[in-house]
């Protein structure tokens, strides 16, 4: 066997073993897309918009369409008034429509929690837009008192609102029905509210849980799709008004199609996925697939707290919290840990014996002494 046979063998190895104590990051592990795997042989482009045909007819721009209708549908997006696409992920969803906010409200100042994801403040930064970060309370939730505050002395301005459902550590959820309030209170009128619901927002949306959508004051919302739906590559969803992002994009002769997307050529594998996982399940699937890691996490929470770990979760979460445990244990279950906490998510694919066997694992680090992660090698000791 060649040598870039025997790296790909022991890789995928590798990867299959790693997959089986997958529990600390957001992503589903349960889907199978084998019949799709045809599409592969071809190179497949979905440029420009979504909804305009282009000189390109290798796309699956159909398949988007149905993807972002039934996301349109699911987030009470306005009938005839929205607009989106499939992104790379979450990330490039909260580019965009940071980037909508900037252009509706080019003096706009940006308010975001201080537990808020990452790629906000770098999107800030790359956009050269102002921000505010707003205190966060102890579950990871806004401090809508702190934001009051903080609005009334900047109240001359527009306001563009970064609202979390489902923040990376504790997935905390903003409640925008309860920011719009307040905005109501200060009658501001030049607002702009738009909700990284990257995790939680499908399968919140599905339980009818949570007030965050469009019917409760959002002007966007971005979505993940390889987390709770599952990918093989990441994925997500970026929903707008229409008549706010009329306002951008421009013609392009060569290409047939108009440019109002963050990326110029844009994956059309990844759409194909997500339409493949809708169609399949469709929505009580989808809804079952919910309830059935609501139920996991509850069990984790449950399970952990009779072995005498302080586990907890914030309503209608599939995430649960605990304190973090020896490198050991994070690193063999790829734990997510930061400021002394550490946790697991109930994604799609995580069952009662993954818990069982994660629980298992902890009682026995609990009684053991702590030592590093690597063994520092003995000649290195000197």
């Amino acid at each position: 066997m060649q040598q870039h046979s025997l790296q790909l063998k022991k890789y995928l190895e590798d990867i299959r073993n790693r997959s089986r104590n997958f529990i600390g990051y957001p992503g589903a592990v349960d889907f199978n897309y084998s019949e799709l795997y045809p599409f592969l042989e071809f190179g497949l482009n979905n440029v420009g918009d979504p909804f305009m045909e282009s000189h390109c007819d290798m796309h699956t721009k159909e398949f988007e369409r149905e993807v972002l209708g039934f996301f349109a549908e699911l987030f009470n997006a306005p009938q005839k008034n929205w607009w989106g696409y499939v992104t790379n992920g979450g990330s490039e969803g909260n580019l965009y429509a940071l980037y909508l906010a900037r252009e509706l409200y080019p003096n706009g100042m940006v308010y975001y929690s201080e537990t808020t994801h990452y790629s906000v403040q770098k999107n800030i930064q790359l956009l050269g837009m102002q921000s505010i970060v707003i205190r966060s309370k102890d579950n990871g939730e806004m401090d809508y008192d702190d934001l009051k505050d903080t609005l009334q002395m900047h109240r001359h301005q527009p306001v563009i609102i970064l609202a979390n459902i489902g923040t990376t550590m504790t997935e905390a959820k903003d409640d925008v029905a309860t920011i719009k309030q307040i905005l109501k209170s200060f009658a501001i009128k030049n607002a702009y509210i738009h909700c990284d619901a990257a995790l939680a927002g499908t399968y919140l949306a599905l339980l009818n849980a949570g007030s965050f959508d469009f019917r409760f004051g959002a002007d966007s919302i971005a979505i993940s799709g390889h987390k709770f739906i599952g990918s093989p590559i990441p994925c997500g969803v970026v929903l707008v008004k229409k008549t706010n992002k009329d306002r951008i994009g421009r013609n392009i002769p060569y290409i047939g199609t108009f440019d109002t997307t963050i990326t110029g050529s844009r994956n059309a594998i990844t759409p194909l996925f997500l339409w493949y996982a809708i169609s399949k399940l469709g929505k009580e699937g989808l809804m079952q697939r919910a309830q059935n890691g609501m139920a996991v996490a509850a069990y984790a929470v449950e399970q952990l707290n009779k072995i005498g770990v302080s586990a907890w979760q914030n309503k209608n979460a599939l995430t649960v919290i605990f304190p973090q445990p020896s490198q050991q244990l994070c690193h063999k279950w790829q734990l997510a840990s930061e400021n002394g906490i550490s946790h697991l998510i109930c994604m799609p694919g995580v069952t009662k014996e993954h818990i069982d066997s994660f629980k298992m694992d902890f009682e026995n680090d609990l009684l053991q002494p702590v030592k590093p992660l690597i063994e520092r090698p003995s000649y290195l000791l000197n």
